[in-house]
């Protein structure tokens, strides 16, 4: 076996802290929209991640350059071969009702459960074989062929560990324990006072020594914007994870004295805004006409006005925070003579094209508006179609858009959350989150498919090369910013992000000091 990285090593690259922690106290975080439930083994949207990241838990954390390191495995081993992955667990690790976490649990987690429940995890586990347990410490994962970003998938909103004792054998989408969910984390469930808050509370029996520091932790629930910015401004809470208000408010509020904020804490996610391009039907199907949206479009702009600074220009369908991301591709600017020119080309006659908006605040409408004027600048009749959040996900799930914003998420790899948006054999109805576009490019998924399981880094890095030349070429979706989320905080608050998912699962190190 050829060892890779341990708790060991790991531990020499990270900043420990200088100064001993205080223990104790307890901090407020808005979380909106409100969850749809906090069981992370069956419901994995933003605000779920962020409150059951300290529940549930994972074999690994990452950093902020995506690095693996130890959560519930200790170490671990990779093969030569690049085909078994050997775990070897924490010791004296409990779930919240005191029964101990075995590898029976992350095999009945992975194998069982998660594989009928984790869409997106279940594309990952087609490479998998087999996941055994030989001791009650030590998980080997046995794969059919290599799988490069297979080490990056041990994160707790992608692969979180579920209690054996309390599902095997259950109704797992009504289990009784999924309204006061039970997992390893460093915080319990305590209380969920609907439309107020969600209290969790130290878990005293945590495995690793004098942590967690907090006593407990209230997500509070404010369903208006304005309303959330009043209640950092009067200390009411001590954290506005990122997005949690609009883009305008962030510079007065960083401003404050003892306030201060942070960008780091996405890098796994790298949230990724982009419009999907209806490639079926309509206007947006003629590839010329979609060209001319992406150089109609003043990308800088938006960037710099309706967002604030906070982001990049999407240059390519990954993003320069991820892996393998290239920038040997076209390059779209702000260029309207170029945009008339791809719209004489595509033909078009005047059509009405929607512009379906991200209903998640002001700061999306507006970014809607400024779209529909740089498009009509050069021609374009377009039509913006307000919706709810219930309407935007059926809208584009029944493919009923000409143009669609949205925003996903890279997971670190091409393979874990870019594929999914073009991959041809992901097109289906009822969906948000697969390829909703509708791109089909037999090329395309072949190059998919030999990148994900290809041997080496470098050939890996090739063939993703040439998929992103490819899908930039093909323009099938209008790549707009690689988006950034500002986390404000109490400066009294130490530690807040210290892995590449933020705030979603820093609770663990976090400490204030008194």
């Amino acid at each position: 076996m050829k060892k890779t990285l341990t708790a060991s090593i790991l531990y020499l690259g990270l900043a420990l802290p200088t100064v001993a922690q205080d223990t104790g106290g307890r901090l407020d975080i808005v979380v909106q929209p409100e969850p749809p439930s906090l069981m992370l083994g069956l419901v994995q949207n933003g605000p779920t991640q962020l409150v059951a990241g300290d529940i549930y838990e994972s074999l690994l954390r990452y950093d902020t350059d995506l690095n693996p390191m130890p959560s519930l495995a200790k170490s671990w081993e990779i093969s030569d071969d690049a085909l078994t992955y050997t775990f070897t667990l924490q010791d004296g690790v409990t779930w919240h009702d005191g029964e101990p976490f075995t590898a029976e649990d992350v095999v009945f987690s992975v194998d069982t459960f998660l594989r009928e429940t984790h869409a997106r995890l279940r594309v990952s586990l087609e490479h998998v074989e087999s996941v055994t347990a030989p001791d009650d410490h030590t998980v080997v994962f046995k794969l059919k062929n290599p799988f490069g970003p297979f080490i990056g998938v041990f994160e707790a909103g992608t692969m979180p560990m579920i209690p054996k004792h309390i599902y095997e054998g259950t109704d797992f989408a009504n289990n009784e324990a999924n309204n006061t969910p039970i997992g390893t984390g460093p915080y319990k469930f305590n209380e969920w006072e609907k439309g107020s808050y969600i209290h969790l509370v130290k878990n005293e029996d945590y495995y690793l020594d004098g942590q967690p520091y907090l006593d407990e932790v209230f997500y509070r629930v404010i369903p208006d914007a304005a309303s959330r910015a009043v209640a950092f401004e009067n200390g009411e809470v001590d954290v506005l994870p990122g997005g949690s208000v609009e883009n305008w408010d962030v510079k007065r509020l960083t401003e404050m004295e003892g306030v201060c904020s942070t960008g780091q804490g996405w890098e796994y996610f790298a949230p990724h805004a982009m419009a999907w391009m209806n490639n079926r039907e309509g206007a947006t199907a003629n590839k010329d006409f979609r060209k001319a949206v992406m150089y109609a479009m003043d990308r800088e702009f938006v960037k710099d006005v309706i967002w604030n600074g906070f982001g990049t220009v999407a240059t390519s369908p990954v993003s320069s925070k991820t892996n393998f991301y290239t920038d040997d591709t076209i390059m779209y600017d702000h260029n309207p003579d170029k945009a008339r020119e791809h719209l004489e080309a595509a033909g078009y006659d005047g059509e009405a094209v929607r512009i379906l908006p991200l209903p998640y605040g002001e700061t999306w409408q507006r970014w809607a508006e400024a779209m529909k004027q740089n498009l009509e600048e050069v021609g374009v009749n377009v039509e913006v179609v307000a919706t709810d959040v219930a309407g935007w996900n059926q809208k584009q799930a029944e493919w009923d858009f000409d143009i669609a914003f949205t925003y996903l998420y890279q997971y670190g790899d091409p393979a874990l959350g870019v594929a999914r948006s073009y991959l041809s054999s992901n097109i289906a109805k009822g969906s948000p989150w697969n390829n909703v576009a509708g791109y089909e490019n037999p090329e395309v998924d072949e190059m998919f498919a030999e990148a994900a399981t290809a041997a080496t880094p470098e050939e890996r890095q090739e063939i993703y090369s040439k998929v992103q030349k490819q899908l930039v070429d093909d323009v099938p979706v209008a790549w707009l910013l690689e988006i950034e989320f500002p986390t404000i905080y109490r400066c009294d608050v130490q530690d807040l992000v210290t892995t590449a998912i933020g705030v979603n699962d820093g609770l663990r190190d976090a400490w204030v000091e008194q």
